[in-house]
């Protein structure tokens, strides 16, 4: 009786080897990709006083590092040179806060009035307008803020600012000891971290970390001087047309210009509505020309020179980590969410080997056109090589990181290993062989020893 069952290896071994059972597999490493990324997430929600500290300390000491390595270039000691850097960068930011404060506490009763008779001015000029307006959602909205300030959920969210203000004291003090630390022990914690890696993976986490010390310090460098030039350039405009509340503005055209692309809007539209109700409609109108060319200047001028490419990112990429960073950590996520951000995206580079500046062989050159890029792009030979060399450097920078340009732009100068010196010549006295007491091995015969015949034996010493 013959067996009509198929041959066992005509069965399928692995149930999960088809196009579904691939499909399912991947669902599953997603899922569970998810599920520890939500994880992670709520560990950091849990801690948030804790990460928000150390992203402020980590931005801070990327912008105040250029000043540190700056003085100890002139001989100053790291000690010196960090506790002249700490405290000039706590005077500044503490005489910014106090003049923020000084310049609003006294004008925010006429500045909040100002600005809810704006928004009750433009609400009458919407409802009179020729062309039929439903205002029904603005009434809605107007009325919901009204029942909540006027509620006991009002008063409770109040009674929770204590807690709220402990956490940012907290907050505060930590961030400044972290500062300090990070400006003074930032190259030992580095090498500290970089001393687990080695090879490739040991020199893309030196360059990460001096891509993400570029672009978080020039961010905020940059932001810092935009923001100044903002504030300096709307305050003139508003105090020229007469508006009476020119400085509280000018304070949050300041703070606002931190926010990248929502902040300078919504501080514009604050002094319109503001020289709305103070000034007048058509002062109202010229504020908002001045603002938009004050925008346009800085968009088109300041931002370019100041920043560079600091912060090339597409303005949707740029909202939605706005977003984000609003609904995740509130002002501080809206704050700080631009920058990390373009760290992120930097070291995503950095990682899949598409960031190219400067000669890096590896890297390439910086990309401005795609021929550009093409044309500059490493061989495969110059590849390997730097490769081969990123593994057997020994030394390191301060950082860990590895020389990019010099070693490989420049031509190789490196000596060729010296040729053994022929057989009638001595060595050179610097490289001469110490004696050895272990007995000399007989050389072998070699064509030029033939030809001269056998060495001639040793002369007997004399009085033998």
């Amino acid at each position: 009786m013959t067996d009509s069952r198929p041959p066992e290896t005509d069965r399928p071994t692995d149930p999960w080897s088809d196009n579904l059972g691939r499909a399912g597999a991947r669902a599953g490493q997603l899922l569970l990709i998810a599920a520890v990324a939500a994880g992670a997430v709520w560990l950091l929600l849990r801690v948030r006083v804790v990460v928000v500290s150390v992203l402020v300390a980590l931005i801070l000491s990327a912008a105040v590092g250029p000043l540190v390595r700056w003085l100890i270039g002139r001989g100053w000691s790291r000690m010196w040179a960090t506790l002249a850097s700490f405290f000039a960068i706590v005077l500044v930011a503490s005489g910014v806060v106090s003049g923020i404060v000084l310049a609003i506490r006294s004008e925010w009763d006429n500045l909040v009035s100002s600005a809810v008779g704006g928004w009750e001015q433009l609400n009458t000029w919407i409802t009179s307008a020729p062309l039929p307006v439903d205002t029904s959602m603005l009434d809605d909205l107007t009325q919901q803020v009204t029942d909540f300030v006027s509620s006991e959920d009002f008063a409770a969210s109040t009674l929770t600012g204590v807690s709220a203000a402990t956490e940012f004291l907290t907050g505060v003090v930590l961030s400044i000891v972290l500062l300090f630390f990070f400006l003074k022990d930032s190259s030992n914690i580095w090498n500290f971290v970089l001393r687990w890696f080695r090879g490739e993976t040991r020199a893309k986490l030196a360059e990460s970390v001096d891509r993400a010390a570029g672009v978080l310090g020039g961010y905020v460098r940059g932001t810092a001087t935009v923001a100044l030039v903002d504030a300096v350039l709307i305050g003139i405009g508003l105090a020229a047309v007469g508006v009476p509340l020119a400085v509280p503005l000018a304070v949050i055209v300041f703070i606002g210009a931190f926010i990248p692309v929502v902040g300078a809007t919504v501080a514009g539209i604050l002094a319109a509505a503001v020289t709305v109700v103070t000034t007048g409609p058509v002062e109202a109108l010229i504020v908002v020309i001045i603002v938009i060319a004050v925008n346009q200047i800085e968009g088109n001028l300041l931002q370019p020179v100041v920043m560079g490419r600091t912060l090339s990112m597409h303005p949707l990429i740029v909202l939605l980590a706005l977003t984000i960073g609003t609904i995740v950590g509130g002002i501080f996520g809206a704050i700080l969410a631009v920058p990390y951000t373009a760290m992120a995206w930097v070291l995503i580079q950095v990682w899949t080997d598409r960031y190219q500046a400067g000669d890096d062989p590896v890297l390439g050159k910086d990309p401005l056109e795609p021929k550009e890029r093409v044309k500059n792009r490493a061989t495969r030979a110059q590849r390997v090589k730097y490769q081969r060399l990123r593994r057997e450097r020994k030394g390191a920078t301060a950082l860990g990181a590895v020389e990019h340009a010099a070693s490989d732009a420049a031509p190789d100068k490196t000596p060729a290993p010296d040729k053994p010196p022929a057989s009638d010549e001595p060595l050179p006295p610097e490289v001469s062989p110490e004696p050895s007491t272990e007995p000399e091995l007989e050389p072998e015969p070699t064509p030029e020893t033939e030809q001269k015949g056998p060495p001639e034996p040793p002369s007997a010493p004399k009085g033998e």
